[in-house]
């Protein structure tokens, strides 16, 4: 799908549900916040949120006195979503609306933190330009946080296919310069509490 193509499609969706009738809402990113505070972040540490969206994770990490961060989303209507509930307290957030492929970020992060952005990739130029992105945005020493679809995890969401991973998978996509620092598996109950398979890993740029 192409970039364009993708925008559109996110943009009907949250044009046109509320966020508890996506399957991926959670009512607390605990595993996202527990792989955040591993990587040792600080509460001025520079965190970007890929695809973050309508997500809530931005709420939590605001509440624990996170200063510097920023969400990425190709919607407008799910950065707007975040937006308004959060009021006032959001003001502080970067909020870019862009495709991950064709975003040039213009700093560095201390933390990459991607949950179900990447597995949307399908083709290898694709998966190519994301970690061309994440060298160019994550510090020496910065950490990377992708959770993905186990490979036992659902073949699609929303509609539309995904690439199932491994924490291997993610390692030899990311390739050298990245040290594999904790992998998990996370079973996600959605709104209507079936139980979705996740992969979560997490990688220190190490040169």
């Amino acid at each position: 799908m192409t970039s364009s193509g993708r925008a559109a499609h996110w943009q009907t969706v949250y044009e046109s549900k509320g966020e508890r009738e996506v399957s991926w809402f959670q009512e607390s990113p605990s595993p996202s916040l527990e792989l955040i505070a591993l990587a040792g972040a600080g509460l001025t540490s520079p965190i970007v949120d890929i695809g973050g969206g309508a997500s809530r994770l931005v709420d939590a990490l605001l509440t624990a006195g996170y200063t510097d961060l920023t969400v990425l989303d190709l919607s407008d209507a799910a950065l707007a979503a975040s937006r308004t509930r959060l009021g006032l307290a959001g003001d502080s957030v970067d909020w870019i609306a862009a495709d991950m492929t064709a975003w040039r970020p213009t700093r560095t992060y201390d933390v990459w933190h991607d949950r179900a952005a990447f597995h949307f990739l399908n083709a290898p130029e694709e998966q190519a330009t994301y970690v061309a992105t994440v060298r160019r945005a994550v510090k020496i020493g910065g950490h990377v946080i992708v959770g993905t679809f186990a490979i036992d995890g659902p073949e699609k969401c929303s509609g539309l296919p995904v690439t199932r991973h491994s924490a291997d998978s993610i390692a030899a996509l990311l390739g050298a310069g990245f040290k594999m620092t904790d992998h998990r598996r996370h079973q996600h109950a959605t709104p209507w509490q079936s139980v979705q398979n996740f992969q979560f890993s997490s990688f220190v740029r190490s040169s």
